[in-house]
């Protein structure tokens, strides 16, 4: 059999394969084809009846981030009046193994037929883990959209460009804008939404944060953070984030915080856990201390923390103790 049995032709989001007949065999698979981000096959297996497979190639890519796919498919037989067998169509349908597109047709294929494929979509999951997005225009127009917004955004921040509102940190000062900061926070919209003094001297003091503080906050709040500052004021972010009612980003701070514990920090995330309710942090700070034995290698930094501790986190901490000896 010919190479070209199996070769898959394309034109932009169009594949076609041309079988000139199955009479030889009962199975049969497509050379891979691309199609946006991924390698496609195509397979035939005539039994009772026929059943046509679309499926992309077995890939990291495939495997993280199978396609979303949406498409019309359909057969053109020779015989006859070339009449066509139409799909009724797939939207918006994950595609990862060969199973999870059969077409099953019981009309009888003989002769030449070709399968034409019509991708409308492909989507793929963002990589913050947001809503599937369009490979195509679509999403490519939504996405340059989305970062020439964020760009501009932090443009009008570092350049000052109309700015409406001062922030006093506590060693520096720094200009915002009313609508941005309303729109992010209800606190702040709540602040200019009525007659308070911030709204009447154009101003907010923000005392407990550094200027450097204040500016990754805002950078934050403005969409243009760097990944290394946001690290560095993780803490100052996750209070500004519960005093200003900034879910996200409060979130976001509780996230990072659990991923690095360690014995230089493990008794301030207890502190900071107890501070904004954060449980799981708490729980994790726990188990780090008693369930794997860290509380041993920080002794006279934890004899310390008893003293100056709320009454509290001492009575917890004694309770974990004492459970953990009992299943000890």
């Amino acid at each position: 059999m010919s190479e070209s049995a199996y070769r898959v032709e394309t034109q932009s989001r169009l594949a076609q394969w041309r079988i000139d007949s199955l009479s030889s065999c009962t199975y049969r698979k497509s050379d891979p084809f691309k199609i946006g981000n991924w390698n496609w096959h195509l397979s035939v297996e005539k039994n009772r009846g026929v059943y046509i497979k679309l499926f992309p190639v077995v890939s990291n890519l495939t495997r993280e981030n199978p396609p979303i796919a949406s498409f019309i498919i359909r057969v053109l037989c020779s015989h006859g009046n070339r009449h066509a067998l139409l799909h009724p169509g797939v939207t918006d349908k994950q595609i990862k193994t060969n199973d999870d597109f059969i077409w099953a047709i019981e009309t009888p294929l003989t002769g030449k037929f070709i399968i034409d494929i019509e991708f409308l979509d492909l989507k793929a999951v963002s990589q913050n883990g947001g809503e599937p997005c369009s490979i195509w225009s679509e999403g490519l127009v939504q996405r340059r959209s989305n970062a020439t917004a964020l760009a501009t955004l932090g443009r009008m921040l570092s350049e000052s460009i109309h700015t409406d509102i001062t922030i006093n940190a506590s060693n520096g000062s720094i200009g915002a804008h009313r609508a941005i900061l309303s729109s992010r926070s209800p606190v702040f919209q709540s602040m200019f939404s009525h007659n308070l003094r911030e709204k009447e001297l154009s101003t907010i003091n923000i005392s407990d944060m550094s200027i450097e503080a204040c500016q990754v906050f805002l950078n934050y709040v403005y969409g243009s953070i760097q990944h290394g500052e946001f690290l560095t004021h993780r803490i100052a972010l996750l209070g500004a984030a519960d005093k200003y009612d900034i879910s996200d980003l409060k979130e976001a701070c509780h996230e990072s915080l659990l991923e690095d514990i360690d014995t230089k920090n493990v008794l301030e995330r207890l502190q900071t856990a107890y501070l904004y309710q954060l449980p799981r942090l708490k729980g994790s700070c726990m188990r780090y201390l008693i369930k794997f034995g860290k509380i041993y290698d920080i002794r006279d930094d934890f004899n310390a923390f008893l003293q100056s501790a709320d009454r509290d986190i001492v009575a917890e901490i004694f309770q974990e103790v004492l459970a953990a000896w009992k299943g000890f």
